[in-house]
């Protein structure tokens, strides 16, 4: 039978724990091959062959019942959560009243057991699933605590316990909610109509509906709806919200548009290239859940932490509770009511939720300034970074030749010599050629193909043609050599371009050198400034990697301050070269353009590609991707990777020291119920809290 993925929406899903439940039982089930959990999102994407009916029963018999689509009007559960924590929280004041007064015994006892039923329901219920399942979890622990408290006769203790463990619960999926919400402000950018028009009928219609190849119009103030090229019309385009871009774009016929940028002013023509759920922007959403699975390595090992802690307390409370009366003559009572501060103590909730809230609210911050980091192994390694490698060409250069230099060589003006060497390269296939014609256009010359007579292309070396009666050749130094105008003045201007690592070509006619002309490719203007803060923050070594020649690579190397260039550079040197560099000096990152640099961008430790707006390639196969080519992002991203490592780090201190003073304070007899339950909560509050803060890191800083 074919296989097939689908989502479930899990309203209950909230952390780890959860997760692995799923895991174990939907891996176990005979037609599930694979399955990813997105805790934030409250997805399960199933790969299976056996029914989807299956599948939800198999969610419904672990108490975590699924639906095919997000339920409308917010969380469910989460609205559910609510009202029972708050009649917890109201019934368990009403105790405490009763209890103060006097008198009221049975009243205050029935107001906390109502207490512990409003709150503690859905415990109970998940923790005899676990009971079925063999399986020790923070429902359990809760479940037996407060079962232990009402035996020994402290019901406010109790419904103490329960009633705060319902606010962690509470806290933990505003925090899942918070971020979840963040996510989804990135797909709602996107407007949920267009504009479509057929002939001369326009219908505005849900953009679900919308075909590739249709038009849309997107009028002054609207949002692009879909991704598309532009047919007819001009405008400036805010693109900020998919791109980090804070300055508008200017758009013409034939360039693109992406779903969610602001049309600012012209009304705009637009030929659909994807389907909504196709668009860049969705994209980068898809790529954001799935990178909740890509685990960094301090949340995988506070998981595996977890899975060993929770047991041990177990055992220790097990021991506290029996060992004392039956070996020192304790008294029950007493070390009885120390396991089950033991056994709240062992709820590793705190713990669990340190890392994952922290990853996806510094992905998410990322993206909202125009980085994609697939996941938080990623962002680890960036934090990381000892070294890294940028190549030249589309990365630190903008990949674009442009005219720099010309050298009149007789008395014909520079604007001429321009005219004539764009003339002539009008009509050449040269990869050069453009950059004489917009050179031309910039500085308002005209070029006249119908000038240009007798054309021919010379096979690595040039052109030659007739124009205006006169006959011209334009190429590279070989070909100067081979006219036998090549005159020691030639040579030293041929000399001083190449060692600024332009490439150089030499007009002449039949009676001479004309004019030498430079072209190179322009550096990015914030490329050099890139490199002193990268180096300012730490990274030992910065290396060019090029398959440009020497003398061109060392120019531009020298530009930027790196501390080696490499030149002349195959692919697969390439790939050597990062390799050699990973042995060196530690965790590599490699700066390329997503297609040609593929395989030194998956050997480094992060592979960093420029071009991700509307490029397919990067988005799939680099590690981080800058949506708006805008290379003073990589410094942001640094940043933002140990900013997160910081506050993951004191997410995990913070739990572990709440854990082991309540531990020692429990088994001492130095504590109550309430009390670690109240730390346990307060530890929670404290590492969402504290993760919140990347959703407001600042770029500069």
């Amino acid at each position: 039978m074919t296989s097939k993925i689908s989502t479930f929406h899990v309203s209950g899903l909230c952390c780890a724990a959860e997760e692995a439940i799923i895991r174990k039982r939907l891996l176990a089930q005979k037609g599930v091959h694979d399955l990813t959990v997105h805790i934030v999102t409250k997805k399960v994407e199933v790969r299976h062959s056996c029914s989807e009916t299956e599948i939800l029963r198999s969610l419904r018999e672990i108490g975590l019942p699924a639906t095919r689509h997000a339920q409308p009007g917010g969380d469910p559960n989460l609205r559910s959560l609510l009202i029972s924590t708050f009649a917890g929280i109201a019934l368990f004041g009403v105790g405490m009243i009763f209890s103060a007064l006097g008198d009221y015994d049975g009243l205050s006892v029935g107001a906390y057991l109502g207490a512990i039923a409003a709150s503690g329901w859905r415990v109970a219920l998940r923790a005899a699933k676990s009971v079925q399942r063999l399986s020790l979890d923070m429902n359990f622990l809760m479940a037996a605590a407060v079962i232990g408290a009402i035996a020994i006769g402290e019901y406010a203790e109790g419904a103490a316990v329960i009633v705060l463990f319902a606010v962690s619960l509470l806290l933990e999926s505003l925090a899942t909610d918070r971020s979840r919400k963040a996510i989804e402000s990135l797909m709602r950018i996107s407007p949920p109509t267009a504009t479509v028009r057929d002939g001369t009928r326009e219908t505005v219609v849900p953009v679900e509906s919308v075909s590739v190849n249709q038009t849309v119009i997107i009028r002054p103030g609207d949002r692009v709806p879909l991704d598309g090229t532009i047919v007819s019309g001009s405008s400036t385009i805010d693109q900020s919200a998919i791109t980090g871009e804070s300055l508008p774009v200017a758009k013409n016929p034939g360039d693109p548009v992406f779903a969610g940028s602001l049309n600012q002013r012209g009304v705009l023509d637009v030929r659909v290239t994807k389907a909504a759920g196709d668009s860049t922007i969705a994209r980068i959403v898809q790529l954001i859940e799935e990178a909740q699975g890509n685990k960094a390595p301090s949340q995988t090992f506070v998981e595996r932490f977890a899975r060993i802690y929770t047991p041990a307390v177990f055992a220790l409370a097990l021991g506290v509770a029996f060992l004392p009366p039956l070996m020192l003559n304790g008294e029950f009572a007493t070390w009885f009511y120390r396991a089950l501060v033991l056994l709240v103590i062992a709820c590793p909730c705190a713990l669990v939720i340190s890392t994952p809230v922290s990853v996806i609210n510094a992905l998410t911050r990322a993206a909202r300034n125009g980085i994609l980091i697939k996941g938080g192994v990623h962002l680890e390694h960036l934090a990381g970074m000892r070294t890294l490698a940028f190549d030249k060409t589309g990365t630190v250069t903008t990949g674009e030749a442009a005219v720099t230099d010309i050298v009149s060589l007789d008395s014909l003006p520079p604007e001429d010599i321009l005219r004539i060497a764009a003339a002539l390269e009008a009509n050449s296939e040269h990869h050069l050629a453009d950059a004489f014609l917009r050179k031309a256009e910039a500085d308002g010359i005209p070029v006249r193909r119908s000038d240009v007579k007798d054309f021919e292309a010379i096979p690595g070396k040039g052109v030659r043609a007739q124009i205006e009666g006169m006959h011209y050749a334009l190429g590279n130094h070989p070909l100067v050599e081979e006219l036998g105008m090549c005159s020691p003045t030639v040579e030293a201007i041929l000399d001083r371009l190449e060692r600024q690592g332009k490439t150089v070509v030499v007009l002449t006619s039949h009676r001479g050198p004309v004019g030498v002309i430079g072209i190179a490719d322009r550096v990015r203007k914030e490329s050099a400034d890139v490199v002193r803060e990268l180096r300012n923050l730490g990274i030992a070594r910065i290396v060019l990697l090029t398959g440009d020649n020497r003398g061109t690579a060392e120019a531009v190397g020298a530009f930027l301050g790196t501390d080696e260039v490499l030149s002349e550079l195959l692919p697969h040197q390439k790939l050597d070269a990062v390799r050699e560099l990973r042995s060196r000096f530690g965790t590599t990152a490699m700066v390329g353009d997503g297609i040609n640099d593929a395989p030194a961008l998956a050997a480094a430790d992060v592979g960093i590609a420029m071009g991700g707006i509307g490029s397919d390639t990067a988005l799939e196969t680099a590690d981080v991707v800058l949506m708006s080519d805008d290379l003073r992002n990589i410094p942001f991203g640094v940043r933002l990777g140990r900013r997160a490592l910081r506050i993951i780090k004191q997410n995990i201190g913070i739990a572990l020291a709440t854990k082991a003073v309540f531990l020692v304070l429990g088994v001492l007899g130095m504590t109550s119920l309430w009390l670690a339950i109240l730390a346990d909560d307060g530890a929670t509050l404290a590492v969402i809290l504290n993760s919140l803060r990347l959703l407001r890191a600042k770029s500069e800083g």
